[in-house]
């Protein structure tokens, strides 16, 4: 395993290794399984390319390009000639995609995407996006779902875990 999504280098994160990581400890959690169904819940940038029994993604998005084009803080930047293109390069150049919308379409097991309408980092509209690419792709539209938190919970970005309708939303 590469540490930290570094993918043998100690330099600069790649997102090839975030993914070698991912899948690690997916192959590991299913060695250690045994017959028990794998849960892969991932958040925010913990989106990948897995296949296991169910995927919950919360507070996530189509692409991280896409994720950096939206952030609140991106827009001081993008008031400034040539800056958000060199932002959105950067990442470009270092291999840092992390297409969500691709894996989703490869995914066959259910789908749970969970968003938080006050979430200040990335917005709604992100993950309904990535919810819509899902829907659209899967034969069964019944596996896939997105369930939406309550401003007035205020759960933002970081907080859906904290909800305590959470474990009944997730059976």
């Amino acid at each position: 395993m590469s540490p930290t999504g570094y993918g043998g280098s100690s330099r600069h994160p790649r997102e090839s290794g975030f993914i070698t990581d991912v899948l690690a400890l997916c192959d590991w959690a299913r060695a250690q399984s045994g017959n028990n169904s794998i849960l892969f819940w991932g958040h925010s940038l913990g989106t990948g390319q897995v296949q296991v029994d169910a995927v919950v993604l919360e507070s996530l998005y189509p692409s991280i390009r896409e994720a950096a084009a939206h952030i609140p803080v991106s827009k001081i930047y993008r008031q400034f000639p040539g800056c958000e293109y060199f932002i959105l390069d950067l990442l470009a150049l270092r291999n840092m995609f992390f297409c969500s919308d691709e894996y989703v379409k490869v995914l066959t097991c259910p789908l749970l995407i969970l968003h938080a309408e006050d979430d200040a980092v990335l917005p709604l509209h992100l993950g309904h996006k990535l919810f819509e690419t899902a829907h659209s792709t899967y034969k069964d539209k019944t596996k896939v779902k997105f369930i939406t938190f309550p401003k007035k919970l205020g759960l933002g970005n970081n907080y859906i875990s904290f909800s305590l309708e959470l474990p009944t939303l997730v059976k």
